[in-house]
Formats: C-alpha cells, sequence, structure tokens
C-alpha cells in the first residue's frame, strides 16, 4: 500500500515560513488521508503552493542512477512538445554550484521568535526562563532549532543573512547561531565576511551551511560532494567524547579537513564516508 499522503499534512509540523520545495516525485500516492493531526491532504497543499508533483515514477530506479552517478540535475514539466533533447540540455543550464541560494529563503526584517517546543512532545527541558540573548542568522533556519533554543532559556532574535557583523555586536548577544541552508557555501562570500567579523568576539555556533561558512571563515576550503547526505540515520563519530552520534543531515557540500589550518580542530566525522561533521576552534 502506498505510504506518501496517507496522512496528509498539518501546518504545526512546518519548519519554515514558507514551502520552498520546487517539485515532488514520488512512486505510488495514497487516495486517502488519515491522522488526527491531519488539516489538508498532500495534493490539495502542493496545489495552494503552485508546486508541481508527479506520481507512478520508478523511483528505486532513480535511486540506483543517483547512486550511482552522485547529484544530477532533473527536469519536471507539463510541456509535452518539449524533445529528449530539449530536455537534457535544460537539464545542463542549471547547476547549484556557485549560486547564492540563501537569499532566496533568509527573512526579510529581524524579528523576535518565541514558540517553543510543545510541552506533548518535549522530554528534555525544565521550561527555564529566558538566561541567554542569541542572534540567529537565517540561512534558511528551521524552525525547530528556534523552538528548542527558546525551550532552553534563550531569547531569540533572527537576523537576515545580509545582517552586518557591526549591528549583531551592538546587541550584545550572548551567543550567535549561525543556521542551516541550501546550496553552495562559496555562493555567498558577504556570508563568510560576516562570519569572520564576528570570530573571536562572541560564541558563534554553525549548523550545516553555518558550520560550512565557519570552516571558510577560519581559513578552509569546501567542496561539492559527489553524494550528498539526506535524511535521518546518518552515523556520526564524536572524536572529542568518544562515541556515535545518530544524526539527521541534509546538505551537498562538506568542509575539507585537508584545508583547516593549525588550531582548528576536526571534532565529528561521518561515519559512512569518512568526511567532516563538525569542527571546533
Amino acid at each position: 500500500n502506498p505510504h506518501i499522503g496517507n496522512t496528509g499534512v498539518n501546518f504545526d509540523d512546518e519548519e519554515s515560513r514558507q514551502c520552498f520545495l520546487a517539485g515532488l516525485v514520488i512512486r505510488s500516492l495514497s487516495i486517502s488521508t488519515s491522522n488526527w493531526r491531519c488539516t489538508k491532504a498532500l495534493g490539495d497543499y502542493l496545489l495552494e503552493r503552485n508546486i508541481m508533483g508527479i506520481y507512478d515514477v520508478d523511483t528505486r530506479a532513480i535511486t540506483r542512477r543517483l547512486r550511482q552517478d552522485g547529484s544530477l540535475v532533473g527536469v519536471l514539466t507539463t510541456e509535452e512538445s518539449k524533445t529528449d533533447e530539449e530536455l537534457l540540455e535544460m537539464s545542463r543550464s542549471w547547476d547549484i554550484v556557485g549560486i547564492d541560494l540563501i537569499s532566496g529563503v533568509t527573512c526579510t526584517a529581524p524579528y523576535e521568535w518565541v514558540d517553543k517546543t510543545d510541552p506533548e512532545w518535549d522530554f528534555n527541558c525544565e521550561g527555564r526562563g529566558e538566561i541567554y540573548h542569541v542572534i540567529a542568522y537565517d540561512f534558511g533556519i528551521k524552525h525547530n532549532i528556534l523552538r528548542r533554543l527558546s525551550s532552553y532559556g534563550c531569547k531569540i532574535t533572527v537576523v537576515s543573512s545580509s545582517w552586518p557583523a557591526s549591528e549583531t555586536l551592538k546587541m550584545k548577544p550572548d551567543g550567535v547561531l549561525f543556521s542551516n541552508g541550501p546550496g553552495d557555501p562559496s555562493a555567498v562570500p558577504y556570508a563568510v565576511k560576516t562570519v569572520k567579523e564576528l570570530l573571536g568576539k562572541v560564541p558563534v555556533f554553525g549548523i550545516c551551511m553555518g558550520h560550512q561558512l565557519l570552516g571558510q571563515a577560519l581559513g578552509g576550503k569546501t567542496f561539492k560532494m559527489k553524494f550528498g547526505h539526506h535524511g535521518g540515520n546518518h552515523p556520526v563519530r564524536n572524536l572529542v567524547a568518544n562515541r556515535v552520534e545518530i544524526s539527521a543531515q541534509n546538505h551537498n557540500y562538506a568542509v575539507d579537513p585537508a584545508s583547516l589550518p593549525k588550531g582548528v580542530e576536526v571534532t565529528h566525522i561521518n561515519l559512512n564516508d569518512g568526511s567532516c561533521a563538525g569542527l571546533a576552534f
């Protein structure tokens, strides 16, 4: 029986201010929706947002191709007049390398984040008051990161990817978070510049894109992986604590450990391919 779509969608689970999905390809679509949290069918959700989707596709064959050749560009279209050659040319005309995707997903103005993790789902929080002020740079930030910080006692101000470091320092934060986000970190030199200007002046922490920007700001290089990391259950070795941790990941770029200067320490490695999964300085 098809699983995709059988629970529908609900707005409590949305992780960004809008759905930035360009298209959805699935094998089998459930014709029925049944879940106590459901507020809308998957198809209706996509239709309202003008997001293209297709089903009855052999996704296992696509997966085998991606496992063999790495990340590829695909074309999803409703234009039946296109020839195979034209579709191939369209796929060759686009690449995420060197493209600033962050500017299309970041917030437009600073705002305060106040929502916490729903107590029904929060098993690790003592419900502390606001004891730390954190500035969160929005490179495409997941809302659950903000909810967790808020639940742990942080007052959070979210700022755009182009927010000047000088303005951040004027706010005298206890720490700065560089968030996750899509695309190539080398395509956003303005963000790297901001990170550099904050290093050593305030405690910083980077996740995903933020981690890669930290790597570049510290003098390292990033590269596009042949096989990006996507989904849950990625085993990571914590070299400091000497233990294995299970993580959820979604990125196509990584920091090159060999390019990191003296004083920067690789703290975590991905056990599937040995790539850098964490660093400290």
